[in-house]
């Protein structure tokens, strides 16, 4: 029986050996990381992007965790995740990437959340709201140097030194947001530098913020006076050519509900996309899609074939996938493995190690921040240090 933080942040009993797999956070390195990412900031202010439930670790854990390091900033994607943040960070500021949907001024002032205003009608309405409400409140504002998603354009942005409405409310953030800072001599890199540059320059005395995890690493330093970090804090490499300077924060076990010899010449899984060639020995285990595990680590073709798909660690020793990942199961071929060395009930290794987030999304055919911010709600979740 492990003591284990729910999402709520109480504690809460759950035996392990009932969970069909069981999430390992290391807070002590996620606010080890922090100091990492602040250091090679230059030292300059550091955030920290807690969206998607602090990258599916959870906010109730990692925002304290974080706070009680040194940070003094987050970022969160929409209104209810400040809300949460808020609840465990009295003091912070607190931006929502998202932006200002019409009429919600009135829950981001009963929080003192900041929105990130990315349009002039944005912009509008929180001066607006301002009025209204006779104070300056606070919000940032987001410039679009390449993304073309959210943001004013660059030639906006160059106008707001003109706008009276900048006059209603506190700007307490000018900001935009990297393209490929994790692509180092992408040249677009120093487009939006020179682009922001210019912008920041037409607002003098505003805080200025560009550097996500990626943009702390580039050899241009663009750190202005606030960098936010995401990805990185939670283990992930920010600098893809090189090697990862950031510690591990989670690791994955999964817990083996049988084991079985599959003949020469049958398949496993559904559709039976996998054909053992030879006798094989099968592990499954008790998690999958539904879990936040992805289908596309699923191994087609047959026993032996080098494929690029999905893979554990058990017994120290890496295994394939065998077969589709199905909604809770997954099927392994342990075969290689000695039999006194695997039984029913263990636990294998499905990130950590050399199976890094990384390399676990690689696998998957996709990128380690769908593999973290996918990581589910039926895992025993044990928590190991971030108290205050």
């Amino acid at each position: 029986m492990t003591k284990l933080r729910s999402q709520t942040n109480t504690i809460r009993e759950i035996p392990e050996n009932a969970a069909g797999g069981v999430l390992h956070i290391d807070l002590d390195a996620l606010a080890s990381n922090w100091r990492i990412l602040r250091g090679n900031a230059g030292g300059v202010d550091t955030a920290a992007v807690v969206k998607a439930n602090a990258y599916g670790i959870g906010i109730e854990q990692a925002v304290p965790a974080l706070a009680h390091a040194g940070c003094r900033t987050f970022f969160v994607a929409h209104l209810s995740e400040a809300i949460r943040a808020r609840a465990v960070a009295s003091d912070a500021a607190i931006y929502v990437l998202n932006g200002l949907l019409p009429g919600t001024g009135p829950t981001y002032a009963e929080f003192d959340l900041r929105p990130v205003l990315g349009s002039l009608e944005e912009i509008g309405e929180w001066a607006a709201f301002s009025r209204a409400q006779d104070q300056k409140l606070k919000a940032a504002i987001h410039v679009d140097t390449g993304m073309n998603r959210l943001g004013l354009t660059v030639p906006q942005g160059l106008t707001l030194k003109d706008s009276s409405e900048l006059k209603d409310f506190e700007t307490a953030l000018l900001m935009s947001h990297f393209v490929s800072a994790e692509e180092s001599d992408n040249p677009l890199n120093i487009q939006q530098i020179e682009a922001f540059q210019a912008v920041k320059a037409s607002l003098p005395g505003i805080t200025a913020s560009l550097a996500n995890s990626s943009g702390i690493f580039l050899k241009e330093k663009p750190h202005f006076d606030l960098a936010r970090p995401g990805y990185a804090l939670y283990g992930g490499n920010p600098t893809p050519d090189r090697d990862n300077p950031m510690r591990a924060v989670v690791g994955l076990e999964g817990r083996i509900a049988q084991l079985r010899w599959v003949e020469a010449d049958h398949t496993v899984g559904y559709n039976g996309r996998w054909l053992a060639l030879t006798r094989r020995r099968i592990a499954t285990l008790s998690v999958g899609y539904a879990d936040g595990y992805p289908r596309s680590s699923s191994a087609r073709g047959k026993s032996g074939d080098e494929l690029l798909a999905g893979m554990a660690l058990v017994a120290g020793q890496p295994c394939p996938f065998a077969g589709n990942v199905s909604m809770d199961l997954i099927t392994v071929d342990v075969t290689d493995v000695p039999e006194t060395q695997v039984k029913r009930g263990d636990t294998v290794t499905l990130i950590g190690g050399d199976l890094t987030v990384d390399e676990v999304g690689r696998r998957a055919g996709t990128i380690g921040y769908e593999i973290l911010t996918n990581l589910g709600s039926r895992y025993a979740r044990a928590y190991r240090g971030g108290e205050g």
